[in-house]
């Protein structure tokens, strides 16, 4: 196991032969992929065998065991390392990482010990797929085709969800989402295109409300048997838009493509209409990272004042959340505040992949109350990049986002903030004083390029963090039609940081205490 996959710097367990005899031991790599014997051996064999397929190992250690050089196991995404030796090596030492086959696995080592929910009888399944469209040939496409529920289709609720993806496209087919479109139009154009054409009909943009999302490396997603996702029926749209982000770094031309994703629905409804809201960072440029970071961090804000405004009295309950970023996110963590304190971590992965983005179910339901605020962290790297990566739909451009899964279902589509773009403006203009290169913060220049021409030395580094850090919001408390609820929402002042959780004291029954 390894931080991000890699083979230096990681915890090892092993099994080698001499020619002679066979050893096995907890092992680690330093730097520069050098192993060594562990001196704390953490790892116990339990059993070797051999059959007709290869070589079975099973061993055990514990999660956490206080030795530097274990990896600790947690929560989220771990990365799996493997290498195999093709001869004998007369020591431990002698095995060099370079030349082994190789190979990375992720997963989620710590599941929740949550059972599958048994599917009703009366289930039913709709494919909701692309039409057979050639893939651009382009690095990002977002691709948008719109269906229509038979007319008169009575409201029933979707219990599970899984992709279908043709085969051979499993690594350009990024991410999917299935969108119904706002009730207040009766009708919406039957468009079939890239997201951003300009064919494509102005009324697509108010389909909005998530019916299903599903991202690279996650697998079948279950509604818990006490709430399904409510579509069809009086007030509801007929309309729906599957959306599909295509990642085709290789540019290939004519692959066709009719992947979507299969709904699974009932005509029983269930206690509650469960519903999905975003967290984090809304899409936009004025959210950057400038390149040649380790560690930057940006956050999120679903404020009080949302969801006071938004949230029943007696709350919502979130039992799955899907973490998301592009290719630079490191680290997510959602926590739950009120009045000022954390209470709770909704999500966290600490060794994040974008290219392993379940949808996790929570190990216990989390309330949220009005009033509670959800501040969705993410942590990026950009060690690799010359120029800054600003927020967008681009594979190289940076998202922040949690999907939570809640019931029961509210109006609140979308609870996420951004930077006020008249303290960014300010920043620009700084940059400008104080650096001998000058930044043109013309309004006819894009905030992307005004970041573009940033020099990023130490001092705008450190401004633009500080920026992050206090500047006033732009809040997006929106409706799933993508309106905001009524209030003001520009320059709102930034949450404070939640402060940690109050100690709680242990309760004794001192009748029943007495000395040794």
């Amino acid at each position: 196991m390894s931080d991000r996959g890699e083979f230096e710097n990681a915890d090892l367990v092993v099994l080698w032969s001499d020619g002679h005899n066979s050893y096995f031991g907890d092992a680690w790599s330093d730097a520069k992929g050098q192993l060594h014997m562990d001196s704390q051996q953490d790892y116990q064999l339990l059993g070797a065998w051999r059959a007709t397929e290869g070589l079975y190992l099973l061993f055990r250690r514990a999660f956490s065991t206080c030795d530097p050089k274990d990896y600790l196991i947690e929560d989220g995404t771990v990365h799996l390392i493997y290498g195999i030796l093709e001869k004998p090596v007369h020591s431990l030492q002698a095995i060099n990482i370079s030349a082994i086959q190789r190979g990375l696995q992720r997963v989620q080592l710590l599941k929740p010990n949550i059972t599958v929910p048994e599917l009703p009888s009366d289930r039913k399944t709709m494919e909701l797929t692309a039409p057979n469209i050639v893939i651009p040939s382009e690095m990002t496409t977002y691709w948008c085709y719109m269906a229509e529920l038979p007319a008169g289709f009575p409201k029933h609720h979707i219990i599970m969800y899984e992709p279908v993806i043709t085969a051979g496209n499993e690594a350009i087919v990024h991410h999917m989402e299935v969108f119904q479109c706002a009730a207040e139009f009766d009708s919406f154009p039957l468009y079939n295109g890239p997201c951003d054409s300009k064919m494509k009909p102005e009324r697509l943009s108010y389909c909005r409300h998530v019916l299903a999302a599903w991202a690279m490396g996650a697998q079948a997603f279950y509604y818990p048997e006490e709430a399904g996702l409510a579509f069809g029926g009086p007030g509801s749209s007929r309309y729906l838009r599957l959306e599909i982000h295509y990642h085709n770094p290789l540019m290939f031309k004519g692959r066709r493509d009719s992947s979507g994703i299969r709904l699974y629905y009932t005509s029983t409804l269930r206690r509650y209409d469960a519903g999905i809201m975003e967290l984090g960072l809304v899409y936009t440029p004025v959210m950057a990272i400038p390149p040649g970071e380790d560690a930057f961090i940006l956050t999120g804000y679903c404020t009080d004042k949302c969801t006071q405004l938004a949230l029943p009295a007696a709350g919502i309950h979130i039992f799955a959340s899907q973490l998301h970023t592009h290719l630079a996110g490191r680290k997510v963590v959602t926590v739950l505040s009120r009045d000022g304190r954390e209470r709770q971590v909704v999500n966290a992965d600490r060794h994040y992949s974008p290219h392993f983005q379940e949808i996790r179910m929570l190990k216990e339901v989390v309330a949220v109350f009005p009033g509670d605020e959800l501040i969705t962290t993410c942590t990026y790297n950009t060690e690799d990049r010359s120029r800054a990566t600003v927020g967008g739909f681009g594979i190289l451009e940076e998202m922040c986002v949690n999907y939570v899964h809640y019931y029961p279902q509210t109006q609140l589509e979308l609870c996420k903030s951004a930077v006020d773009p008249g303290y960014l403006h300010r920043y620009f203009n700084l940059v400008n004083r104080f650096n001998d290169e000058e930044v043109c913060t013309c309004p006819q220049v894009s905030v992307p390029q005004q970041f573009f021409s940033v020099p990023w030395n130490t001092f705008n580094r450190d401004v633009l963090k500080s920026l992050y850090s206090f500047a006033p919001i732009s809040m997006h408390c929106n409706k799933s039609s993508a309106v905001r609820f009524p209030g003001e929402w520009e320059k709102q002042p930034l949450p404070p940081a939640p402060g940690p959780r109050p100690a709680a004291p242990v309760p004794l029954d001192l009748g029943k205490l007495r000395r040794d």
